[in-house]
């Protein structure tokens, strides 16, 4: 008999048990399990923070922990997909099958909407919506799993590679020192979530806090709200609002995965398909629906672009402005920059 599947699920972007695709492909091994949280399913488990770089302590925990498999959700940001790379070329050196075909950030796979887009960058909700029409329904939620398995062996019986403190990109935010790195597992050894003190960063200033189970509750109470549910149109918010709120508050939940994209889109169209609420219902692209579809627009666009999707100069869909260069200033026109795309509407 072959031995069990010692497994590694790794969160990236999806920090949440219900609707994980590839999280149940991980359960779905039959394993013993690292790296899962929720100790209401199993009190042994939770989630383990590895503070290291993924390329450097992967390869580490394969030999010491014995693992079978690295699973994961696919990425398609650029730095993600190098990353995602590299550390698929590790695995495959020390004897580890890799599991990181599912998508779960998105209604829709951005690959699979670029190819149903001609191979082009999605640049508008008419794009997406003409897309998604040849990819079929938006996938039902996954439900949560009732249980996960115990860890198994945590032991870490190697050196620290701790990654280089420069570029510091967030010293700005910072008004203490850095010491998140000082050991592998936390300075309690208990491998817990980094606290603001060891990052250095200054107390948060905002009421608004993370995790799933926040972010659910966040979900019922939008949802059970009909009427802004229903009639919700993004010009009519101002997402600087926040008491009260205008929009739901969802970004931050999605991009780092508390919550699902796709159980949210659902839930809503449960609500504006009631038979009582589709004559008043607001629609596409400014409704709540709409929202989710330029969510899945950029992301789309980003993976057809890569990393000139985040800058001007050398993205072949953005026109590259030289701000830098002398602009003049026109008595009767204003400000004139010598690109008549800019100075038209200016002048108007």
């Amino acid at each position: 008999m072959s031995a069990k599947p010692r497994v590694i699920y790794w969160f990236r972007t999806d920090l949440r048990l219900h609707d994980s695709p590839a999280l149940h492909a991980a359960l779905d091994l039959k394993s013993e399990y690292l790296s899962a949280s929720i100790t209401k399913l199993n009190k042994k488990s939770k989630l383990f923070v590895i503070r290291e770089a993924p390329q450097t302590v992967l390869p580490k925990l394969f030999k010491a922990w014995r693992i079978s498999h690295l699973v994961f959700e696919r990425d398609t940001d650029p730095y993600a997909k190098e990353r995602d790379a590299r550390v698929m070329e590790l695995a495959k050196e020390a004897g580890v099958e890799v599991v990181a075909t599912r998508h779960g950030r998105t209604l829709y796979d951005p690959d699979d909407l670029v190819k149903a887009n001609g191979g082009k960058p999605t640049m508008s909700i008419t794009q997406v919506q003409h897309a998604a029409e040849k990819l079929g329904e938006v996938p039902k939620p996954l439900p949560a799993p009732d249980s996960l398995p115990d860890p198994g062996d945590l032991s870490l019986d190697f050196e620290q590679t701790q990654p280089s403190p420069e570029p510091d990109i967030n010293s700005i935010q910072r008004d203490g020192k850095e010491t998140s790195y000082t050991s592998l597992s936390g300075p309690n050894h208990d491998f817990a979530v980094p606290q603001f003190s060891e990052l250095g960063l200054k107390p948060a200033t905002t009421p608004h806090r993370g995790g799933e189970t926040r972010a659910l509750a966040a979900l019922d109470s939008i949802i059970a709200n009909e009427t802004y549910t229903t009639t919700f149109s993004k010009p009519s918010t101002a997402p600087t609002a926040f008491e009260p709120q205008a929009t739901t508050l969802f970004s931050p939940h999605h991009h780092f995965g508390s919550l699902s994209v796709r159980l949210v889109y659902h839930r809503v169209q449960e609500v504006i398909n009631k038979p009582a609420n589709k004559k008043r219902a607001s629609t596409i692209p400014t409704n709540l629906v709409g929202q989710l579809l330029f969510r899945d627009m950029y992301f789309a666009a980003q993976a057809a672009l890569g990393y000139s999707f985040a800058q001007t100069y050398g993205n072949s869909h953005a026109r590259f402005i030289p701000w830098h260069l002398p602009s003049k200033i026109s008595p009767t026109n204003g400000l004139i920059t010598g690109d008549h795309t800019i100075d038209s509407p200016l002048a108007e």
